[in-house]
C-alpha cells in the first residue's frame, strides 16, 4: 500500500475513473513507478484531472475513453494498455445504478446493465488474461455492491444493478479459479451507501440519504476513499492469499 516504502513498478487500468470510487483509488495510488490507464464513458474532463493529478505525483496516466457495453471497447482499451507494455493489476469500478422496478424493468434496460457490468468485467478480462498471467503477481478487483445482497421491504430495489452485480460476482469467483495457478487474485468489493461527489449521479437524493444512514449501523454512508483503501489492499503484495471473495464495506449493513 502507498505508506511512503519505495513500490515496484506496475501498470493498473481502472475504469469508471473520473470520480469517486475510481478517482480515489487513482490518487492512492499514484506515485513514481506507477502507470495507470484511467478510464470514464464520456467525462473526459474530470478523468483529465484525475490523470494530471496523478502525474503530479510522479506516475504516468493515459486516458481511455469509451462505453464499456459497446462490446468492441474492452478490446480496444486492452489492446492500448498492451501497446505501452504489460498489465499488473485490473480495477473494474465502472458501474451505474438503476432505480427502475422489475414491473417496470424494460428489456433493453436490463440489457444494458449486464451489457456494461458483467458483460465487460467479463470481455476485459478475457483480453487481459495473456498480460494478467505474465505479470509477476496480477490483481483483479472488481466493484460490486450491496444491492446483490440485501433485499428487504423499506429498502432501495435495484433489480437491473442487483443482477449486474451479482453476475460480476460470479463471474469473478470463476476467473479467480482460472488465474489461481499464475499466482493472480480475483476478488470483489461491495461497497453499501458511498457518498458521491459534487455534480456526480446519485441514485438518492438528500431525503434518501438521511434514510439510508439510519439503516446503516455505523449512522453514515461511506466515503470513496474508505472503498479506494480497501481496493488499495487487494492490489497490495500482502493481500496475496486472498482470492475469490466478495469484502462488504457498508458500514455494518450486510450484519
Amino acid at each position: 500500500m502507498n505508506n511512503g516504502d519505495e513500490r515496484p513498478p506496475r501498470t493498473v487500468l481502472i475504469t469508471g475513473a473520473a470520480s469517486g470510487i475510481g478517482a480515489a483509488l487513482c490518487h492512492r495510488l499514484a506515485g513514481p513507478g506507477t502507470t495507470l490507464f484511467v478510464h470514464t464513458r464520456a467525462r473526459q474532463s474530470d478523468v483529465d484531472e484525475v490523470a494530471q493529478a496523478v502525474i503530479a505525483k510522479g506516475g504516468q496516466a493515459h486516458v481511455l475513453l469509451g462505453d464499456l457495453a459497446d462490446v468492441q471497447v474492452a478490446d480496444e482499451m486492452i489492446a492500448a494498455v498492451s501497446k505501452a507494455g504489460g498489465l499488473d493489476a485490473l480495477v473494474a469500478n465502472a458501474g451505474f445504478a438503476d432505480k427502475t422496478p422489475l414491473a417496470t424493468l424494460a428489456d433493453e434496460t436490463l440489457d444494458y446493465s449486464l451489457a456494461a457490468m458483467p458483460g465487460a468485467f467479463h470481455r476485459l478480462c478475457r483480453a487481459a488474461m495473456p498480460l494478467l498471467q505474465a505479470a509477476p503477481a496480477g490483481r483483479v478487483v472488481a466493484v460490486s455492491s450491496f444491492v446483490a445482497h440485501r433485499f428487504q421491504l423499506g429498502g432501495v430495489s435495484m433489480p437491473a444493478s442487483a443482477a449486474a452485480k451479482a453476475g460480476l460476482e460470479a463471474l469473478a469467483r470463476a476467473l479467480a479459479v482460472d488465474l489461481a495457478p499464475f499466482g493472480v487474485t480475483v476478488n470483489c468489493v461491495a461497497p453499501g451507501y458511498v457518498e458521491k461527489q459534487a455534480g456526480a449521479h446519485a441514485a438518492l437524493d438528500e431525503e434518501g440519504r438521511r434514510r439510508a444512514a439510519e439503516r446503516i449501523p455505523l449512522g453514515r454512508l461511506g466515503q470513496p476513499d474508505e472503498m479506494a483503501a480497501l481496493i488499495e489492499f487487494l492490489l497490495s503484495p500482502v493481500a496475496g492469499y486472498i482470492t475469490g471473495q466478495t469484502i462488504h464495506s457498508d458500514g455494518g449493513m450486510s450484519l
